[in-house]
């Protein structure tokens, strides 16, 4: 029992440890946040101060953070990670990106300058964060903030947003802490059958009954409590070790893991907490009946008020599965987002309690319709005492509910985070580029097309446009920027017109229309178009301007450059690289692409699957600890029927029936209302995805190696050798 208790208590540290972990990781990026000097009218206040930009790019499923620092005349500290400011040609690069710019020519251009350092681990959200300070002359930095200090926490960065840590918490809590209640009361119940004779044997000698439960709970408590020591320590050695190789897409430093006060008196209190609880309940029998334990009466039919955990919770389940199938969202989310996962977690929890009762039900309805001596044999034996077998079952049934239940978050977030987008379009200021820098960014490889856009002038609240959009490009950079093209003549002002779209702006031919400080008029022939269906590259109803209309130098600065490729992520990361090696300090706008998001979502899908692990192995450590405490609690009876007659290979095959039916009966529900629960969630997310058909095959082979394992591990359970001792006592 206490191996098995510092088992659980160790993934229950694991748990508490994350969000510490997270948390300790914001810090960091918080504590690099500049703040900006202010005068009494709330305006920046620039001279002598520092300039930094700050410049994000995804470099693959990866931020890529540079950040550009000019000095200053003014004595301000250095970033967190750093010694001193970077000087104009150095650089300052994370230990991750170093390793990176060794073997990478192309990502080596986008941080330019001689190597001056590595940045500190204060300066780093995780070791493998991709960071560089780039210093550059103030002439370089026009655009950049004055710097007075780092620390401004008043900007939240979290790795993991509030609502999405949320969903993680819910979902660890139901496919970890679920088992591992489950597991540590089976912990805590091992050799149920000799202490109950011993118990029985006190109450018999004059000890009083609740003198009773307390010497099983202390004992009980004796053993969890050395667990939970056990337990801490192998957490410590764990997160030391694991710290330093990492997780995919996730790492940290051992010192984020550590330990905390909440942490250390959480363990050493639940678990010695729920062991007493269920020393105290196991003992009640032989305190109440000691006769009863030698007599091996039989247990009593579970209460029909079992069924009630399971009943509320599909009850708030099958509404929300019924709103799907009618495709209206829930109106009131906050509601939602709180009593889903009250549903979920009270359907987990009557799995259980109801599988007795289910059990039973079901195994005296087989046992009269047997034609097996076996199966029969089998099913007698559940039906007199349903509670061992589904001991031994429990962990295992939930494993697969919680599995699935797992199984929508994923979706969710795969569904929020995936491109889908026919094409991939990248914003550039105009003015940001020289024109060299525009003809050398325009002839990268990858980039399909690439036209100019000319903004309309805003209304007087700077919420709308007062006009159409302007587009300057030829008919074939047209024709590679959208599906379908017709009517476009070179040379000539067209009006742009998608009959799929809606008009933003109507104007009638031959009223002016202005770009800043650019008049036209508004053409009378027009350009019939089509454009992406999911990803609008031009505004319905703009006006396509020819390049050799335009005098020389008439394209605004407000101007923007859009660039458009294929949405393949090796070719986005090419375009990328190439645009960071260009104008290394240009701001690139990916439609479509939030690189936080995919960092986000790789890290909740390590810490779930971080999850799925724990929870595969407290299930799988639950069925072990319970068959082999099951194994020796039958050994008088099977003692007893080898000497009537009984064969080992027909007491084996009793016993695999005896194990596998209650845990099929457990997982038919459990595959049932997991998928409830899973369409549920999905639901309540607002995703494209409600029904995820496409995961069912998995859980149902999942099911199936279940049963084949608890089959395979229940042969072993059933020796040849016949204990005289055992004779004796039955």
């Amino acid at each position: 029992m206490a191996i098995g208790s510092s088992l659980g208590v160790c993934c229950l540290a694991i748990v508490l440890a994350i969000p510490g972990v997270l948390d300790a990781q914001d810090a960091r990026v918080a504590g690099r946040q500049p703040a900006i000097p202010r005068d009494a009218s709330g305006t920046a206040v620039v001279d002598g101060y520092p300039k930094t930009l700050t410049r994000t790019d995804p470099y693959g499923s990866a931020p890529l953070t540079r950040v550009f620092v000019a000095r200053g005349t003014k004595t301000v500290e250095p970033p967190p990670g750093l010694r001193t400011f970077p000087r104009d040609g150095q650089v300052f690069v994370s230990p991750r990106l170093r390793e990176l710019l060794s073997h990478r020519t192309a990502l080596a251009r986008l941080v330019p300058g001689e190597h001056a350092g590595l940045i500190g681990p204060a300066g780093l959200a995780r070791p493998d964060e991709l960071i560089a300070y780039v210093g550059v002359s103030r002439a370089q930095l026009p655009d950049g903030d004055p710097v007075e200090g780092f620390g401004d926490s008043s900007v939240p960065l979290p790795a993991v947003a509030p609502t999405t840590l949320d969903v993680l918490r819910f979902t660890l809590a139901a496919v970890v802490l679920l088992p591992l209640v489950v597991f540590l009361s089976v912990c805590a119940r091992l050799s149920a059958a000799d202490r109950a004779r011993r118990l029985a044997a006190l109450r018999l000698l004059g000890l009083s009954r609740k003198g009773t439960q307390r010497v099983n709970a202390a004992e009980t408590v004796a053993a969890a409590g050395l667990g939970a020591i056990l337990g801490l320590g192998e957490y410590w050695t764990a997160n030391q070790v694991v710290s330093r190789i990492g997780l995919p897409g996730f790492t940290w430093y051992p010192a984020d893991g550590a330990l905390t006060l909440q942490t250390v008196v959480l363990c050493l209190l639940g678990c010695p907490a729920l062991a007493w609880y269920v020393g105290r309940a196991s003992a009640g029998k032989a305190a109440a009946d000691p006769l009863a334990v030698r007599r091996g009466t039989a247990e009593k039919t579970p209460s029909k008020w079992v069924f009630l955990p399971l009943i509320a919770g599909l009850g708030g389940i099958t509404g929300y599965c019924v709103l799907g199938v009618t495709h209206r969202a829930p109106m009131n989310t906050a509601l939602s987002a709180w009593l889903m996962p009250s549903a979920a977690l009270l359907a987990g929890a009557g799995l259980v309690l109801s599988l007795p009762a289910c059990s039973r039900f079901l195994a005296r309805r087989m046992a009269r319709s047997a034609r097996s001596f076996s199966f029969g044999l089998a099913m007698r034996r559940n039906e007199a005492e349903p509670g061992g077998a589904v001991r031994v079952a429990t962990g295992l049934v939930l494993l697969v509910f919680t599995a699935s239940l797992a199984q929508g978050v994923v979706i969710e977030l795969d569904g929020a985070a995936r491109s889908s987008l026919p094409v991939q379009t990248y914003q550039i200021l105009y003015g940001e580029l020289n024109g060299s820098q525009r003809r050398a960014i325009e002839a990268l490889p990858d980039v399909r097309a690439h036209v100019v856009t000319l903004p309309a002038p805003l209304s007087a609240d700077w919420e709308r446009s007062t006009g159409p959009e302007g587009v300057v490009a030829t008919c074939g950079q047209l024709r590679r920027a959208v599906p379908q093209v017709q009517g476009c003549v070179d040379g000539r002002l067209m009006r742009l017109w998608d009959p799929g779209q809606p008009e933003d702006v109507r104007v009638h031919a031959g009223d002016d229309v202005r770009f800043d400080h650019l008049s036209l008029k508004m053409p009378r022939q027009t350009v019939r178009y089509r454009d992406h269906q999911d990803l609008l590259v031009l505004r319905n109803g703009g006006v396509l301007v020819p390049p050799t209309v335009l005098p020389p130098d008439a394209i605004p600065r407000g101007a923007t450059l859009v660039l458009v490729s294929a949405p393949g992520e090796k070719t986005v990361r090419a375009v990328l690289d190439g645009i960071g090696r260009i104008a290394p300090t240009a701001d690139v706008i990916p439609s479509g692409l939030n690189i936080d998001e995919f960092q986000e979502v790789a890290i909740v899908k390590t810490l779930l699957t971080l999850g799925m692990t724990l929870g595969l192995l407290i299930g799988v450590a639950a069925y072990l600890v319970a068959a082999a405490d099951r194994a020796v609690e039958r050994r008088a009876q099977v003692t007893a029927l080898t000497l009537l007659g009984a064969r080992t290979r027909t007491l084996r095959a009793a016993q695999v029936a005896q194990v596998v039916s209650p845990l099929v009966v457990g997982l038919v529900p459990a595959l049932v209302v997991g998928r409830m629960a899973e369409s549920s969630y999905l639901v309540i997310g607002g995703g494209p995805v409600l029904w995820d058909r496409a995961g069912l095959p998995v859980l149902l082979a999942g099911a199936a190696g279940v049963v084949a394992v608890a089959a395979v591990g229940a042969l072993p359970l059933v020796g040849r050798r016949i204990d005289p001792e055992l004779i004796r006592r039955h």
